[in-house]
Order: C-alpha cells, then structure tokens, then sequence
C-alpha cells in the first residue's frame, strides 16, 4: 500500500474525495479543512494499492492539484486494516507487476543531474578497479561495481527511448560521457604519477589475468549478461526491490572496464585499451536495449490487465 497526502484548494475537496471514492484501490479517505497553510487548502489523505496509483494521480492532475495544491505519495511500511486488504483485492493486477510512472520519472531525473556527487562516486569506483587490473583481484572488481553510480543515467536513457523524450537521453548521455571522461582521466593521471615515482611498471599489467581478464575481452557473454542486467535492473527500480539493484551494479563491467581503460593508457597496452572500450560499448548497448524493451512490455502488460478488468488506462506512461 501506498499513503497519500493531498493539499487540495477548499473548492475542489469534493472533486478529490470524489474521485479517490471511484477508485477501486482507494481507501482510509481522510479530510481535514483548512489543515494546509502553504499553499493554503484542506489536507485530504488516503491509503492506495501501489496498482491503482497511476489512476489516482491522472485523476488528481486533471483537477490541477500539482499546479495549486501539492500532491506527495510514499510507502507504507506496514498497513493493519481490512479495509486497505479489501482495496488491494479490488485494484486491477499486482502491486509488484504496477509500474508507477511518475515515480519512476522523478527516479530517472535524478540519474541524469551531472552532479559532483555522481562524478566523486564514479571516479573513486573507476580508480578501484584499476587497483583490481593492477593485482588481478576480482574482489576490487565487485567492490568497483557496486560503487557505481551510472545505471541510473542508462535507466534515463531507456525511459527516454519509451516516452520519446530526446532531451532525457542527452542529458543522460551528457552524464555518462561527461562523468567517465572525469573519472577515466583522474585515473589515468594518478596512473602515471604512479608509474612515474615507480609505484607500477609497465609489467604489472600482464597479458594473462586469470580472475579479471573477462574486463577488457567482451564475447557474446557478455552482451548476454549486459541484457540480463539492464531488463533486472528496470524491473528493480520499476518494483521498488532496491536489493535486487545491488546484483545488476555487479553484474556488469562498465566501471571495471573504465578503469582498465585508464590503466592501460597509462602503461600504453593497446590491446587492452580496444577490449576496454569494447567492453563498455558492450555493457550500455545491452543495457539500454533490454531495459527499453523491459518498460515497453511493462506498458503493454498493464494495458493488458486494466482492458481485462474493463478499465481504461491513466497516467502518463500507461
């Protein structure tokens, strides 16, 4: 279940009851008048299955509530009530399979901000995994992973093929590019300093690495995991499993795969810097088409359920 607070202008509370009360998933209607001060307004609160929320948010837009009032959802953790058990029963489909699109939205805005934080994360994620090329040590490879932060851009760019939104893919695409180019290029630069004062030889990035050579030599493996991983990870942000997150940030080579990049710029091993860039070429093409073709049969699947169960389709991404 999900709790919604409403600030709703005092002439349209009706319309906004009205509207929750038609809706199958709505339930623990709640007004209080003139509760709301800034903007000014009664406060109407309700629980909603997590599948009817598309439903309630088209119909509370269409009454202007964003624009004069304030519309916020968040997760329930635990709900006692034999009415929201009745509501769920009543909403079309399952929460875990309903996609919240405007969630999903601000979700994706947030992987496309170029923020210092983004790069910081990336760079020091970069840097671990060229330490992992340098020792050969899978165990920093994982850790390089999990540090990074850049499916959340790949996920932008997926809703952004979805929704036919070309400015969500450049911002996403400003992101990733200008956020590697960043963390490739202070790698590298520690790199050579490092091979400079003697720290790393040239022969400390040998051809044979047995536990981490899978980084800079892509094979059909790879873009098969690259598309198992972005289908999970869209699936994992459209459901809320953000554990689930966790294994596709380690199933992918895209930040180990840069910081080899890195590394064998520096100690200038040409066959690696190909099977690098390969590699992360690779790792976002099956990403960006597995999670454009996830969200595509997440539309057509609910558009499914809701013609079943003889209701049309609401909100933006339905």
């Amino acid at each position: 279940m999900l709790h919604l607070r409403a600030i709703v202008p005092a002439d349209r509370t009706d319309d906004a009851c009205e509207a929750l009360a038609d809706c199958a998933g709505a339930t623990n209607i709640v007004v209080i008048p003139g509760a709301a001060r800034s903007p000014s307004g009664d406060l109407v609160l309700s629980d909603i299955a997590r599948e009817s929320a598309n439903e309630v948010l088209a119909a509370l837009q269409a009454l202007d509530l964003e624009r004069d009032g304030s519309i916020s959802i968040e997760k329930i953790d635990l709900s006692l009530s034999d009415a929201a058990e009745r509501a769920e029963e009543r909403a079309p489909g399952h929460g875990d399979d309903a996609v919240v699109w405007e969630e999903l939205d601000r979700q994706v805005s947030e992987g496309t901000a170029l923020t210092w934080s983004f790069v910081a994360f990336l760079a020091l994620a970069t840097q671990l995994a060229a330490i992992a090329a340098l020792i050969d040590s899978p165990v920093l490879v994982v850790g390089a992973m999990v540090l990074g932060p850049e499916f959340g851009a790949v996920a932008a760019i997926c809703y952004g093929l979805t929704r036919r939104q070309p400015w969500r893919i450049v911002e996403a695409l400003r992101a990733l590019i200008v956020g590697f180019a960043v963390a490739i290029a202070i790698t590298y630069a520690c790199a050579v300093v490092s091979r400079w004062t003697g720290v790393i030889e040239t022969s400390r990035l040998p051809d044979d690495r047995p536990l981490t050579a899978f980084i800079y030599s892509p094979d059909r493996w790879s873009f098969i995991v690259a598309l198992l991983a972005g289908a999970a990870g869209v699936l994992s942000l459209t459901a809320g499993k953000s554990s689930a997150l966790v294994g596709v940030f380690i199933s992918v080579t895209t930040v180990p795969a840069a910081g080899n990049l890195a590394v064998a710029l520096a100690l200038r091993h040409g066959s690696e810097i190909d099977g690098s860039l390969l590699q992360l070429g690779v790792n976002f093409a099956g990403m960006i088409i597995a999670g454009t073709a996830t969200l595509l049969l997440q539309r057509l699947m609910w558009r499914l359920v809701l013609h079943r169960k003889g209701r049309a389709p609401a909100g933006r991404g339905t």
